[in-house]
């Protein structure tokens, strides 16, 4: 950010949860005099003291790692609704429905940034694991680094996924020193700690990052070239997409891995076919509606089955429902308050559906 606004006459500012006292108070009393032009943050931004002087803009990236009512919070740091723009490599099935409803407007970037080349996919059972580290090898000797990503850090006797722990003394035993250098982060470390570790790893000084999904966003080592992602089943469509985008990020070849046990639910499967099928983030957003749910786009609900619709489907219907969408914008700019006859019934089941309704979320993308 500081980059782009170099030699204008903006000032910027930051706020997160982990800002000393001094810094967290100067941005604090820049906003809400309006001298600070533009303040970039964390979560750290929804909280109640922090308060604008006019607030006009709102830019929310990775929006999948906001929840709806969070979200909301921003929207009324104002006299008046900011414009907002969300962003997301995998848009969430409640902003997908939005879309197909028309309540939100959508601009798709479907070109790779110039010098890219797309990510290639693969599936392993665990049993293809010696040839998996076979590839690792194989690209470690070309001086490119690996991230190794586990869902869980220490073992769970209710789960049966791979952890980072284990997956650490493993790596270790054939990954060994001096030759191979791992490096390692996740939640549960101090964060000098997992800043000391991601600099090593940006620094080339590790080979190998193993961690969790804290890695999942902010993180730009264009010389990672593999990310191998245990326990792949476990995780969802959009934390798979963003893992991948971990790598990629240089100009050669660049690979995901997705490690699975040899038993897969059908929904499992169907995410990790899809995810080694395209690296387009709205495909994969469309099939995680049709098996996550649209959510509610009236309420909190981000995915899942919130209402039915009785004559269409929102992840196949998607021609019938712009046409609808369509007609129902006509009908209320020729007749707001639905008094025609014609309209009747339309105004009857909209009085129904307001005496339910307590709480409106159906503004926030």
């Amino acid at each position: 950010m500081l980059r782009f606004a170099e030699g204008l006459n903006v000032k910027i500012a930051i706020l997160t949860g982990s800002s000393k006292a001094k810094e967290r108070r100067a941005s604090l009393e820049g906003i809400a005099s309006g001298e600070v032009d533009i303040l970039v943050g964390t979560h750290a931004l929804i909280e109640e003291r922090v308060q604008f002087s006019n607030l006009g803009y709102v830019v929310i990236d990775e929006q999948h790692r906001f929840g709806v009512e969070q979200r909301g919070k921003l929207w009324t740091k104002n006299h008046q609704r900011p414009h907002v723009l969300v962003m997301t490599a995998t848009p969430i099935p409640r902003t997908l429905a939005m879309t197909l409803y028309g309540d939100l407007e959508v601009s798709v970037i479907d070109e790779l940034p110039p010098g890219r080349k797309p990510i290639r996919t693969y599936h392993y059972f665990d049993s293809a694991r010696l040839r998996m580290f076979g590839f690792l090898r194989q690209e470690i000797a070309k001086r490119r680094q690996v991230y190794v990503v586990y869902p869980l850090i220490k073992g769970s006797e209710k789960m049966d996924y791979k952890d980072l722990e284990d997956g650490f003394e493993s790596l270790s035993r054939d990954f060994p020193l001096p030759q191979y250098r791992i490096a390692v982060c996740h939640g549960k470390l101090k964060p000098e700690d997992k800043e000391a570790s991601m600099q090593q790893f940006k620094r080339g000084e590790a080979d190998i990052m193993i961690a969790t999904s804290v890695i999942e966003v902010g993180v730009d080592v264009p010389n990672a070239t593999v990310m191998v992602i245990e326990s792949a089943e476990r995780f969802g469509l959009s934390q798979l997409h963003q893992l991948r985008g971990r790598v990629g990020r240089g100009g050669g070849d660049s690979y995901c891995i997705l490690m699975t046990g040899d038993k897969l639910s059908k929904d499992s499967r169907a995410r990790i076919e899809a995810m080694c099928a395209t690296n387009d983030g709205f495909q994969l957003s469309e099939l995680d509606l049709k098996l996550r749910g649209a959510g509610d786009i009236h309420g909190t609900q981000q995915s899942g089955d919130a209402f039915e619709l009785n004559i269409a489907n929102l992840a196949t219907d998607t021609q019938i429902m712009e046409l609808t969408r369509n007609d129902a914008i006509e009908i209320l700019h020729s007749d707001p308050t639905l008094e025609r006859r014609e309209n009747v019934a339309l105004r009857a089941l909209r009085d129904r559906h307001h005496k339910r309704e307590k709480i409106d979320f159906s503004d926030i993308s």
